[in-house]
């Protein structure tokens, strides 16, 4: 078996003497590297998002991890994108938040142990460039619609996740270059965009561009801010914090122009709807999307921030917004430093990173034909009922709905019969009876970093508001409203502008400032409501203002669910449907007993942004992040360990030592073959990491919820299984746990699958388990596989400690495929045409594939040999030959443990 191969050392960059230069500001001389000194005429026809990586290769190029032949691969990025020209490419931070953070602090808390035990220096483990991990996805909505709903909200949190506090502030003291931000302080990407980003750094006196790679995917609402960042997966991210490169395909960048202005009718959220459905049309995934025009002159920085949060939505790696005069105006609003604002702008110019639209500027070469949207096309919109980018026009919307109802059970079908379409039921609710019809709302949330981070259309939301109570309407009380705002800034501009008492009044209080509702946090709806639905069969509806909404993720019981912008939530919320024609049927009677429609009290964009524009200054910003991260009380009272290495307890069901590396060695050793591997799955399209590993509600007859209960955890204390992903034993249980799982092995919708060699039908977790213990007490192949998976998205690790040792999929989506590489599953692909469908596969056959010890090459052909007779080929789906050491490695963390002994 070939050994990974390193250079002896890090060489002096050899750009050092033609390219560094100096730049003088503020009386004190900064060094950066120009890029104009090249002297190559290909850099000014690259795309602004490729000129940030061309900038990084120079700036670290020592001929060991980054190479001269690097910068080229760069510079010829027109050939090179479209022939997947592979690149080294060091981020200059990494963002967590907590339900991804944690697991990744306890990956390097083992770590530390594992380099104890095998002689070598446990310091090693540890951040060498910034973090910085927001706890914002713990909070949930149990108290909605009253006043004190924030503080019981946080109280609860801290009651459930007390042990997780406690051991991400160890953390902060244990490792160095790691920041918290603690709970209740806002939403992750908005505060990265409000607070966090740096735009360009100035480190030592080098200044370079801020990028970031993030724990979650929509790191790329950075991407509005003109700061290159993407999602990626936890052992990534561990692998950049412990110095390394990411090894990424030079992407192609999809251009998009904008031109005109947005209707006074529409929103920043009917745009980046419209952009989604479009984008999924082009077909974008892997690609960069880089907007340009002059229509981006007309959006605010919040307004690009809203399209960039949603690349993963349109499947891009990054929705990119060079920057301009807006980006310095919104650093200048956010309470920015001024000095260093004038020092970012005087860097950017010489960099030819500056957007003008003056005219002296060609736009960049582009792959393909370039995308073109008129703003002022853009109409009222939202998206569903079960994926983001199915976008409805907002006045098709009824319509749209009814025949929903009776299509195929799918993405845009219910499956009812046509007389079932009209069922209703009656309940009663706090002593009023009251009828729920199809399509009858039970949620109508404002929520979501994507809309919440922009304060036209939250002002919208509340000015509706006041305008509604104006004239006299109502919420029915059943349905479960609510406001969690990404930062405090939100409540004091909107107490700036007289409208937090309308939203109160509406039951749109303050629920917690954090991603609540949008991640599956939106806790439990009345009792009541919940038997009608479940005991009618009735379709209920979901509305809220976030930036995902596949089944099973909002609530279990919500079947329709909505994106929509958080003043459409107010207007839904108010007609208490989805089922409902704004144009012809009045949301209620004003005192006067006179029709009132929604064209009567929806603020126009003018109107909105006279508000914003007098309401909100950066002092605002500068109070909010002033003391930051101080905390709250209940933090700052927190009790945390001490000490360098963590010490685990046992009993403890949030924080456990997983066993990635408790038998890891000093000394690579070969990968097993695979022979005989059940398949574990067969699942069918548009798995996503919802599907996977699912961050919500743990049901009461799970495995997971079995484990909880065995360890006399009560069910009301169960929390969720995204807060308890740093014990790796509800990781493995929680895998395959959503019960809208599509399982070609079972006949049903739900979170089982068939053991084969019994026939039993059971949990995932169950079968997984079975298949382990007969692999450990026999001679058979501990692997098993998944098979027909068409873009799965994270979601690594369950897998792995379910026993997965190979994927097979007719399409990868980028972090998912990365993530199973990090964690030593094999990714092998379907040839084109061809699917588990195609080759007749069920799931019940066994499956052997030689694995060569792991001396496997990027891409090469895999045969699959399986006990039907049936043998097939397969593109091996290790894309680049750092993926192959860390395959053979066992995984990228052991790789990173061998490199730093």
């Amino acid at each position: 078996m070939s050994t990974r191969a390193f250079a002896s050392s890090p060489q002096p960059n050899p750009f050092d003497k033609s390219v560094k230069k100096s730049l003088e500001h503020g009386g004190a001389s900064q060094n950066f590297y120009k890029l104009p000194a090249l002297g190559d005429s290909r850099v000014s026809s690259l795309p602004y998002s490729i000129r940030i990586l061309l900038e990084s290769a120079v700036r670290n190029c020592d001929d060991f991890s980054v190479k001269e032949q690097d910068i080229e691969t760069i510079l010829n990025w027109a050939q090179t994108s479209q022939n997947d020209g592979e690149i080294p490419f060091r981020p200059a931070r990494v963002i967590l938040q907590d339900f991804t953070g944690v697991p990744a602090v306890v990956d390097l808390a083992a770590m530390r142990d594992a380099m104890k035990r095998l002689g070598g220096d446990p310091s090693k483990i540890n951040p060498l460039c910034p973090v910085d991990l927001v706890i914002d996805h713990s909070v949930q909505v149990d108290a909605a619609g009253t006043g004190n709903a924030r503080d019981q909200n946080e109280r609860l949190e801290f009651q459930r996740n007390r042990e997780r506090f406690q051991f991400l502030k160890w953390g902060s003291k244990a490792f160095d270059n790691f920041k918290i931000v603690p709970p209740g302080s806002g939403i992750v990407h908005q505060v990265n965009l409000e607070y966090l980003a740096r735009v360009v750094f100035n480190q030592d006196r080098l200044l370079y561009p801020d990028s970031v790679v993030g724990t979650d995917s929509h790191t790329t609402m950075i991407n509005g801010l003109g700061v290159t960042g993407w999602g990626v997966g936890g052992i990534e991210a561990e692998a950049v914090m412990l110095g390394q490169t990411i090894s990424m395909v030079l992407p192609q960048v999809v251009g998009f122009h904008l031109h005109g202005e947005l209707p006074q009718t529409a929103t920043a959220t009917d745009l980046v709807l419209t952009c989604v459905e479009m984008l999924r049309k082009r077909g974008v995934v892997g690609k960069f999307v880089e907007f340009f025009g002059p229509g981006v002159q007309s959006l605010t920085l919040a307004d690009r921030a809203t399209i960039a949060n949603m690349a993963p939505e349109y499947g891009a790696t990054m929705g990119y917004f060079p920057i301009d005069g807006r980006t310095m105006e919104y650093l200048r609003t956010t309470g920015r430093d001024e000095s260093h604002v004038q020092l970012i702008e005087k860097y950017l110019r010489e960099q030819d990173l500056f957007v003008k639209y003056d005219g002296t500027q060609a736009d960049p070469d582009y792959s393909g034909e370039v995308m073109q949207l008129d703003l002022g096309s853009v109409q009222g919109s939202l998206s569903g009922p079960k994926r983001p980018h199915d976008r409805v026009n907002f006045v098709d919307m009824k319509k749209d709905f009814t025949t929903c109802m009776t299509s195929p059970v799918g993405f845009k079908g219910f499956g009812l019969e046509a007389s079932e379409t009209s069922n209703s039921a009656k309940f009663t609710y706090e002593g009023q009876e009251y009828t729920f019809n199809q399509g009858d709302l039970v949620i109508a949330a404002i929520t979501s970093c994507t809309n919440t981070s922009n304060p036209d259309v939250m002002l919208q939301a509340g000015i509706l508001a006041k305008n509604a109570l104006a004239k006299g309407l109502s919420v029915r009380p059943y349905i479960k409203t609510s406001l969690s705002p990404g930062s405090h800034v939100v409540t004091q501009y909107y107490e700036a502008a007289g409208v937090q008492e309308s939203l109160d009044k509406l039951g749109f209080t303050t629920t917690g400032y954090g991603c609540m509702t949008c991640i599956g946090n939106s806790g439990e709806i009345p009792d009541e409501v919940q038997s009608c639905i479940i005991d009618n069969d009735l379709i209920a509806a979901a509305v809220l203002s976030g930036n995902r909404n596949f089944e099973g993720r909002v609530h279990p019981h919500t079947r329709a669910n909505y994106l929509a912008s958080p003043p459409l939530v107010v207007a839904y919320a108010l007609a208490g449907s989805v089922n409902f024609d704004f144009e012809t049927t009045p949301l209620g009677q004003d005192q006067q007993g006179k029709d009132v429609f929604l064209r009567d009290i929806w603020p126009s964009r003018d109107e909105v942004s006279a508000v914003t524009s007098s309401v909100i200054n950066a002092e605002m910003f500068k109070s909010t992040y002033g003391d930051i991260l101080k905390g709250s009380e209940m933090w700052q009272n927190l009790d945390a360990p001490e000490g360098k290495l963590y010490d685990w307890d046992d009993a403890s069901t949030y924080i456990h030592n997983p066993p990635f590396f408790q038998s890891t060695e000093a000394d690579i050793t070969p990968r097993a073959s695979i022979d005989g591997a059940h398949c574990l799955l067969n699942v069918g399209d548009s798995i996503t990491t919802d599907h996977i590993s699912p961050a919500g509600k743990i049901a009461k007859d799970s495995p997971a919820a079995r484990y909880l209960a065995e360890r006399n955890i009560a069910a009301k204390d169960f929390n969720s299984y995204g807060s308890r992903r740093g014990n790796d034993e509800i990781m493995a249980r929680g895998t395959f746990a959503n019960v809208r799982l599509i399982n070609k092995m079972v006949p049903q919708v739900g979170p089982t699958t068939v053991h084969v060699p019994s026939g039993e039908e059971m949990a995932v977790f169950d079968a997984a388990k079975k298949y382990w213990m007969l692999a450990n007490s026999s001679s058979s192949s501990p692997a098993t596989s998944t098979a027909r998976a068409r873009r799965e998205i994270g979601a690594a690790k369950g897998p792995y400690l379910q026993g997965v040792n190979a994927v097979i999929a007719q399409s990868y989506e980028r972090i998912h495929r990365s993530n199973l590489v990090g964690m030593g599953i094999l990714p092998l692909q379907f040839k084109a045409g061809e699917s588990a469908d195609t080759h007749g596969l069920d799931g019940s056959e066994t499956f052997s594939i030689d694995l060569q010890g792991g001396d496997l090459d990027v891409n090469q052909d895999v045969t699959v040999t399986t006990s039907s007779g049936k043998t097939f080929t397969t593109t091996c789906r290790l894309d680049t030959d750092p993926e192959v050491a860390f395959f053979q490695n066992g995984g990228i963390l052991q790789y990173v443990l061998r490199k730093l002994m």
